[in-house]
Parts: C-alpha cells; sequence; structure tokens
C-alpha cells in the first residue's frame, strides 16, 4: 500500500508546485529549498522551478502557524542558506557564461531552452545597467536564470559582479522569506486556518510575485514618461533660430 501512494504521488507531482517540492523533501526541506535556489539560478535548464513561490511557502511554514501540517522548516537555516546557495549558483552562472561565451546559448529551442530568454535578460542588462540588472533579475522567473550567464557572456567582472549578486540575492530571498515569515499568522487567520493553505495558496504566491517585480514594472513605466516628454523638451523651431542668427561653429 506504501508501494502505491508513493507512486501515486511521484506521478502527481508539479515541478511548479511549491508544495509538493516541500513534500517531496520531506525532514530534508531545508536543503531542498537550498538546492532549488541554486538550481534555479546556476542551471539554465532550472528556470521552471519555483523561486519566488518556494520561498514565499517556506516562510510560511517556517512559521509556528503551521506546525501541524507536518512540514517545518528553521527560519535561521533558510535565511542563511538561502542567500548563500543564490548567490553560489549564480555565480556559476557568470562563470559559465564568461568561460565558454556565446556558444553556451548555441542551441535550438527546445522544451528547457529558448533564444527568447537569452534576448531577454540581455535587454535587461542593456536597458538598465550591469548593476541594476543583476539586482532586479532576481524578482524576475526566467529572466534571473539567464541573467547570470549572459552577464559573464557580455564581459561584466567577477568581482562587479559578486558585490551585486550578493546584494541582489539578500535583498530577493531573506526578503521573501522575512516577510511571509512575519505575515504566516494573518496569512492562517485570513483563510480560516492552517488546513485551508493548499486551497488559498495560488493567491498568495501571485501577489508575492507580483510585488517582487514591482521595481521593474516602475522602471519601466519612468522610462516611457521619460521618452514621451523628450520630444516636448526639444526646441520645436530650430530652422526659425538658424535663420534669424548666424550660425556658430
Amino acid at each position: 500500500m506504501n508501494t502505491l501512494h508513493a507512486a501515486a504521488d511521484i506521478v502527481s507531482f508539479n515541478p511548479i508546485d511549491p508544495m509538493d517540492w516541500l513534500r517531496l523533501f520531506g525532514s530534508f526541506a531545508v536543503y531542498g529549498v537550498w538546492f532549488i535556489l541554486f538550481a534555479e539560478t546556476g542551471l539554465m535548464a532550472g528556470f521552471f522551478l519555483p523561486g519566488d513561490s518556494l520561498l514565499f511557502v517556506a516562510g510560511v511554514f517556517a512559521s509556528d502557524f503551521l506546525a501541524s501540517e507536518g512540514i517545518q522548516l528553521n527560519i535561521v537555516g533558510l535565511l542563511i542558506g538561502g542567500p548563500i546557495a543564490a548567490i553560489i549558483g549564480a555565480q556559476l552562472g557568470h562563470w559559465l557564461g564568461a568561460r565558454y561565451g556565446r556558444k553556451l546559448f548555441d542551441r535550438p529551442n527546445s522544451r528547457f531552452f529558448r533564444q527568447e530568454y537569452v534576448a531577454k535578460a540581455e535587454y535587461y542588462f542593456q536597458k538598465f545597467g550591469p548593476r541594476r540588472a543583476i539586482v532586479l533579475a532576481r524578482f524576475i522567473p526566467i529572466v534571473r536564470t539567464f541573467m547570470n550567464p549572459v552577464a559573464g557572456v557580455l564581459g561584466m567582472s567577477a568581482k562587479q559582479f559578486f558585490i551585486w549578486n550578493v546584494i541582489g540575492a539578500i535583498i530577493w530571498v531573506d526578503g521573501i522569506l522575512l516577510a511571509a515569515y512575519f505575515a504566516a499568522e494573518q496569512i492562517v487567520t485570513a483563510i480560516g486556518g492552517a488546513d485551508k493553505i493548499d486551497k488559498y495558496l495560488l493567491p498568495f504566491i501571485f501577489v508575492i510575485v507580483f510585488i517582487s517585480a514591482l521595481p521593474i514594472f516602475i522602471e519601466i513605466i519612468r522610462e516611457r514618461r521619460a521618452k514621451k516628454r523628450a520630444p516636448h523638451d526639444t526646441p520645436t523651431a530650430p530652422h526659425a533660430t538658424t535663420a534669424s542668427s548666424p550660425q556658430r561653429d
């Protein structure tokens, strides 16, 4: 009977569901979270892994309010080991990009790779500059996976990358963990009990992912506003001034 239950769990396993990952890792859930963070940021095949949502769920379950659900995580281990795993993963990605260059992405589109992922990461790198791009990319699924090798390909120095990689990892990992950890009681109260966490998990995940992506939306809005103002800031009658006054060399 236990074998049948185990087989059923494997068949029904959803790789983008953070709860399935926590149940899979069981008593080793903290190490599992570390592994997911490393794989998502360091291995291009890990772009589909649930980084934001896993951090949020891990933060909630690290509190005492969901201990009865059978998944208990140590918040200290998450706060310390989580950023380290994300930093190491990103450093690996940067090293691979610097080591192998463009040929790292010289492959056809497949289920686990698309050229548009690389193009999007490169777009943000050029748009926001190396430092802001490394930090902001942490909050964008898929982009946070491909940004690291792209930074290596585009020649961002290892020293500069490491500094902003550390800053971005701490803000991303510990920020989401602490937000979920301190909001756990309110979350459990709002949904009417810990036994309903699965039913209401998705809306909470959506909210936390949306909030984490706000810096990107703000930057894009600012740039669009700046572009709209640019034509009005430019003199509209350059020919008239040229005709009425002598040209300067």
